[in-house]
C-alpha cells in the first residue's frame, strides 16, 4: 500500500474528508478492546496513519511532500 496516487480536492471535499476522518478516528478511539479486531500495536499504526493523513489534507503545502503511510 505504498503506491502514491494525486488527487485534486475541492476545498469543500477536503473539509468534508477531514470530518470523515475525525469520525473515524473518534470510533476507532472509542472502540471497546475486547471486541476489537486489532491488538494495541495495530491500533496505534492505524490511528497514526489517520492522524498523518489528516495532516497532509490540513496541509496543502505538505502535500507536495510524499506521505509515509
Amino acid at each position: 500500500m505504498n503506491s502514491l496516487k494525486h488527487v485534486e480536492l475541492s476545498d469543500r471535499q477536503r473539509e468534508l474528508l477531514l470530518r470523515g476522518l475525525r469520525f473515524v478516528r473518534s470510533s476507532r478511539m472509542l472502540e471497546f478492546r475486547e471486541s476489537s479486531d486489532l491488538n494495541d500495536d495495530q491500533r496505534r499504526e492505524e490511528l497514526q496513519q489517520i492522524r498523518q493523513l489528516s495532516d497532509l489534507l490540513q496541509n496543502p503545502s505538505a502535500s507536495n511532500q510524499p506521505a509515509h503511510v
